[in-house]
């Protein structure tokens, strides 16, 4: 999944609002401050600061009292941001990590690998998906691990 806005001119913080938004919005169908702020456990305050910056940079229409929603490029963006978190956060629950490590190294994971590392990630779990006996060896190597 490529994206035409280059993600690097975003800080960490903008993208981890994106990605907030769009899933808030793929939960309730809209994305209220209270909501996003529940999200990310920040200030209601501190939504509506980020809220205002990325309708500067024309990602999402802010209207006070009625949330957010995404204009095209923020929601290719957020996009793109929930597939590079949810293709890291496969691969690490497919090799055992717990599932709350695995959404958490996630985020950071998303805003720090190069797109062609997350590529072959994405292929790697399809190929597993395809080949059972793949599955079972890794589960084998995780209970190993484990032991």
């Amino acid at each position: 999944m490529e994206t035409r806005f280059v993600t690097q001119h975003l800080s960490r913080r903008a993208e981890d609002y994106l990605e907030a938004i769009l899933n808030v919005i793929l939960e309730k169908g809209y994305a209220r401050t209270t909501d996003v702020a529940h999200k990310l456990a920040v200030s209601p305050s501190s939504v509506v600061e980020m809220f205002r910056k990325l309708d500067a940079l024309h990602l999402i229409c802010y209207r006070r009292y009625e949330g957010a929603v995404f204009l095209p490029e923020g929601r290719e963006i957020a996009e793109h941001i929930k597939y590079r978190h949810d293709t890291l956060k496969k691969f690490l629950l497919i090799i055992g990590v717990s599932e709350k490590i695995a959404d958490a190294d996630a985020c950071f994971m998303e805003h720090e690998l190069h797109p062609d590392t997350v590529r072959r990630i994405h292929h790697f779990i399809a190929y597993t998906e395809e080949n059972p006996s793949v599955c079972e060896q890794i589960q084998r190597f995780s209970d190993a691990i484990v032991r």
